[in-house]
């Protein structure tokens, strides 16, 4: 989904969809990564594979989106399944708070700087694997735009850019509200200021 159509003679950016992007987690999979987020000696929580296995591909997409890359959005995943796995949160409220999690704690890597290099480094490969023959320049200018897009999303008041990611991942306007506690009729709004300021910040940086 379109994160920022061309506008003023700013560059067209888009915030998807995420670099390849996780599938479907088969059995053994789960069992693998079930097994990896278990700490020695501590239960498993009877639903932590179930909700491992339906939810992954969702966690991985909303971290991708921000961050650019599968390698790193497999890390955050990661993190945000340990997290889940010592919290209390039911089976049945878990696609919002995996999202949410999954959105904050990118925004955290994005935002503070680290691994950027490496990153960046994986979000080139990712994408010139994607097209075996591509025009060196056409090439740069989109690695330049999403750089743009990403560096103005880690400027954005934190909830616009939690609202923004979450609707880009493709979650609804319901359960972005409900994730977030707040009332539907604010998600568009916030969804339109977000995107009115990473606009305004891409013609701004087209100008210079």
């Amino acid at each position: 989904m379109e994160l920022v159509r061309q506008a003023r003679g700013a560059p067209a950016a888009t915030l998807g969809p995420p670099p390849a992007a996780a599938g479907a987690v088969d059995g053994r999979d789960a069992a693998r990564g079930v097994t990896a987020l278990r700490p020695v000696g501590s239960a498993v929580r009877p639903d932590l594979e179930a909700v491992f296995r339906r939810d992954y591909a969702l966690v991985v997409g909303v971290a991708a989106r921000v961050l650019g890359s599968r390698n790193v959005a497999e890390d955050v995943a990661q993190e945000v399944f340990l997290s889940f796995g010592r919290s209390s949160v039911p089976a049945a409220e878990a696609r919002g708070w995996l999202s949410v999690a999954a959105a904050h704690t990118a925004l955290n890597l994005l935002r503070s700087g680290r691994r950027r290099s490496a990153r960046e480094q994986t979000a080139a490969a990712a994408a010139d694997d994607d097209v075996v023959v591509r025009d060196v320049a056409e090439t740069v200018v989109t690695r330049e735009e999403r750089s743009a897009v990403r560096a103005a999303l880690s400027r954005l008041p934190r909830r616009q850019a939690l609202v923004l990611v979450l609707r880009h991942s493709g979650l609804s306007y319901a359960e972005v509200a409900a994730a977030l506690d707040l009332s539907p009729g604010s998600v568009g709004t916030t969804v339109r200021r977000a995107e009115a300021t990473i606009r305004k910040e891409l013609r701004h940086a087209a100008s210079d």
